[in-house]
């Protein structure tokens, strides 16, 4: 009994927020350097610390912020903004959805909660945690989400902030540091996926390369790769049940 009531105390232990945070720390260095980036793209855009820090809490999406600066500086309108920005965080929809079913027990406001402050890297922790078949709950996710949305904008402001003696971040190498934190979390993911489901994986990133590759002939680049990412995604998670 005594060892039952250990094992369940570990497993609690795992579940907490302060847990979820701790799970956030080797993802940081990927949301600093990329924050740091895209507070020195921002400054460099005409946006006052101000609107940067407004511009990281209220999108909080890297991508989307390194695209609404440059069609900021190219002076596009507005409503093109806004449905760029729409379509490249597409994306979080299908992140959200592969998680929601983990917890459909809390109530609608915390799930809107978890998902409003889901980004690629906490996903990719989180499907980690998934795949090693270990339990999580809304505690350890708001500890993961909450973490990594308060570093994103610290080191955008301190991007903004200091960017004047950073002119070039591609000279430290921070635009690859987020490539690198994602190799890191698939090479993760790898070492505890069975053999049928690695092949299964396999395919659908062959799909979205065809597809891709079909779409850029009618549609912008970057179009086409979030589509085919999106179609191929819904059509994994569909097979995949």
């Amino acid at each position: 009994m005594y060892g039952l009531a250990k094992e369940i105390n570990r497993e609690e232990d795992l579940t907490t927020f302060s847990q979820g945070a701790k799970d956030c720390v080797p993802t940081l260095i990927g949301y600093i350097s990329i924050g740091i980036a895209m507070g020195i793209v921002g400054a460099s855009s005409n946006l006052s610390i101000l609107e940067i820090a407004l511009l990281s809490a209220l999108v909080y999406a890297g991508a989307a912020q390194f695209i609404i600066c440059a069609l900021l500086v190219a002076g596009s309108p507005i409503s093109v903004i806004i449905f760029t920005t729409f379509i490249v965080n597409l994306r979080n929809f299908l992140l959200s959805m592969t998680l929601a079913p983990y917890f459909t027990k809390y109530p609608l406001m915390k799930n809107i909660g978890i998902g409003a402050l889901v980004t690629d890297e906490s996903f990719g922790v989180t499907a980690n945690k998934i795949a090693k078949k270990e339990t999580f709950n809304a505690s350890w996710m708001n500890g993961l989400n909450v973490t990594a949305y308060i570093f994103w904008n610290l080191s955008c402001i301190l991007g903004a902030i200091f960017g004047k003696w950073i002119s070039n971040p591609e000279v430290l190498g921070l635009d690859f540091s987020l490539t690198a934190m994602f190799l890191a979390l698939l090479v993760l993911q790898l070492e505890n996926i069975a053999h049928s489901k690695l092949k299964f994986y396999l395919t659908l990133i062959v799909y979205v390369v065809i597809l891709m590759l079909i779409l850029c002939m009618f549609l912008p680049s970057y179009i086409a790769i979030l589509l085919s990412t999106m179609i191929v995604a819904t059509i994994g998670v569909v097979k995949d049940k």
